[in-house]
């Protein structure tokens, strides 16, 4: 039997919803606005997609979405469609296209959203998926256990490289286990890449001489190819141990390539994410959007943090966190690691470890770290406490009693 690729959307429609379904399907198949000849009942069968399920859920009076047919009723379903495999191949630009492309222009749709996503083995066999995943940034971090106690270069944009380099030092010996740049500080002239990349691995590499552990840096070499692979092989030959890419930025080719050429882990940032995702009536979930960008090669997937600066609920944080760490196959679990930032400090640790089950993870806080009052290491060990706390199921007020970053730390978080 053919490999099929099922998509569930929510869909909203002022049209009868079998018929709008079947549009979608035709639209996103073989089909076009007219019957043609060519279009026979033999190849719609052998490339058609297919309507697996449709369920009605509810009507309302007004279209959530402007520029469709008019209708005194729009009705709102469970929508899941399949497409023979053979009608694109293993291909993650070519399911882009298919799965959510002109379908969200048809006027039937004054809804529609993405929700889940399932692959057939094919594209396990087409694409590697992250190169290090969990295991291997522990391995490269020194972090056996627990999460990866981590922060985030601020002011964003501003520092030149020496001030970069100083804040790094500072963060280093405070015992900070990942750094990264910020999404918008790439290769600006006020700060080169370069030359921030050679100020930064002076001060990580002399402190690992000293310590026995390299602190993880994923610079951001967000660029064309031709930059990011030269940026990737600047960072490995002075030590580096990651690097960081802005996924809407450089889109699917850029991170296939950077993934097909990278020997680091790959920090993957999902920048412009509220676009796609933040009406609840257009674009996508997480769950299916990250399994892509996984088999594309990303290692690390940021996941916005618990009680965010954001517009993000708490639930939808935790299950795109789930999303990250679940298998996309099952001979080929394909892990990533989930990233938690936004707003972050040490009271998100005991609510983040018993909502996920587990601390595979990377947590990143700036202000609740730069902001202690005893200085950067205090805030680095204040974190840290903070997570064995949670881990151990001890509470904060009591683990802070013995504890007077901890201590000290709550007064301000």
């Amino acid at each position: 039997m053919s490999e099929r690729i099922y998509a569930n959307y929510w869909l909203e429609t002022g049209d009868d919803p079998r018929r709008a379904a079947e549009a979608i399907a035709g639209e996103q198949s073989s089909g076009t606005f007219l019957a043609l000849p060519n279009e026979t009942p033999a190849l719609k069968a052998r490339s058609g997609a297919r309507v697996e399920r449709l369920e009605v859920l509810e009507q309302v009076g007004q279209p959530s979405l402007p520029g469709g047919m008019a209708s005194s009723v729009y009705t709102r379903c469970k929508l899941e469609l399949s497409w023979p495999i053979e009608n694109l191949g293993p291909s993650l630009p070519n399911l882009m296209a298919t799965i959510a492309g002109n379908l969200f222009e048809l006027r039937q749709v004054s809804g529609l959203r993405l929700l889940d996503l399932t692959l057939p083995p094919s594209f396990a066999a087409a694409y590697p998926g992250p190169a290090f995943g969990v295991a291997g940034t522990r391995r490269l971090a020194g972090v056996a256990q627990g999460p990866l106690i981590g922060t985030i270069i601020k002011p964003s944009v501003g520092l030149n490289p020496e001030e970069t380099a100083e804040q790094v030092r500072q963060l280093v010996e405070g015992g900070i286990d990942f750094i990264k740049d910020d999404e918008l500080q790439a290769d600006g002239p006020h700060c080169p890449f370069d030359q921030r990349v050679r100020a930064v691995m002076h001060v990580v590499n002399d402190a690992a001489q000293r310590h026995g552990r390299k602190v993880m840096v994923a610079f951001n070499l967000t660029g064309d190819l031709d930059q990011m692979r030269r940026r990737h092989d600047l960072v490995q030959s002075l030590g580096g141990t990651c690097v960081m890419a802005s996924l809407n930025a450089i889109g699917l080719v850029g991170l296939m390539e950077l993934r097909r050429h990278a020997s680091l882990p790959i920090h993957a940032h999902r920048c412009g994410w509220g676009a796609l995702s933040r009406s609840p009536a257009l674009g996508w979930d997480f769950a299916p959007w990250q399994q892509i960008w996984r088999l594309a090669g990303a290692d690390h997937l940021h996941v916005n943090g618990l009680r965010n600066k954001f517009s993000e609920s708490d639930e939808s944080v935790i299950a795109a966190a789930r999303a990250v760490q679940k298998p996309l196959f099952a001979h080929a679990p394909m892990q990533a690691m989930p990233v938690f930032s936004s707003g972050q400090t040490g009271l998100q640790a005991p609510g983040t470890y018993a909502a996920l089950g587990n601390a595979d993870l990377i947590h990143a806080a700036g202000g609740g770290i730069f902001g202690h009052p005893g200085g950067i290491a205090a805030g680095v060990s204040a974190f840290r406490q903070a997570w064995d706390a949670a881990m151990a199921g001890t509470p904060l007020t009591e683990q802070a009693r013995t504890h007077p970053e901890l201590r000290a730390a709550l007064e301000f978080w």
